[in-house]
């Protein structure tokens, strides 16, 4: 076996999901890419998300507590990527997609994402640089060719990941296992 070595803080390539922050900033539609996110919730569902405390998006999400997380898919990488290098504090980008609106009035949803989901802010904690959001989810929003039995269906949405320090985005590859499931086999009781 090969020796272990030690790379410091290079360790952060772990696959975060590429998604696309929405928020009102000054009565405008606003995106920025954002893959710092996940679900820390199951019931009701809530998730958290770090933005940089120099963003706009971040100085609209505590204007208005409500925002969206959008999934885009792998059709969608220049205009994520886009959404990402031009800055909401110099840049309009409230043309960049086409909206729709659920139940919260400054949370725009994009449409020509798979899955859209939007949030009322219900926590944050500050850190040196970002500030975590933590958000629940008032509804969430896709089409009937996304779903298998009433799931969205990541075949079908075909999101994509970023990695860092390398900075590059990676589809989502095939299925090799369910979760819950394949790890039975390796139980020495029902009850481990």
């Amino acid at each position: 076996m090969s020796e272990r070595i030690n790379i410091g803080n290079n360790a952060f390539i772990l696959p975060e999901p590429q998604t696309i922050l929405g928020t009102m900033l000054d009565g405008r539609p606003n995106f920025m890419a954002m893959a710092w996110v996940t679900r820390v919730n199951y019931d009701p569902c809530i998730m958290a998300m770090a933005v940089n405390k120099k963003h706009a998006s971040h100085r609209a999400i505590l204007e208005t507590g409500q925002y969206s997380i959008n999934l885009p898919s792998v059709d969608m990488v220049a205009e994520t990527d886009y959404a990402g290098l031009a800055s909401g504090n110099r840049t309009d980008k409230s043309g960049l997609f086409e909206v729709h609106f659920g139940e919260l009035e400054n949370a725009p949803l994009i449409r020509a994402c798979p899955l859209a989901m939007e949030f009322r802010l219900k926590e944050q904690f500050h850190m040196t640089n970002d500030t975590l959001f933590i958000g629940e989810l008032v509804a969430a929003w896709t089409e009937e060719r996304f779903l298998t039995d009433g799931h969205v269906d990541v075949e079908k949405a075909r999101p994509f990941t970023l990695t860092m320090p390398d900075n590059r985005y990676w589809a989502v590859g095939v299925q090799v296992g369910r979760a819950w499931h394949e790890g039975k086999a390796l139980r020495k009781s029902p009850t481990d």
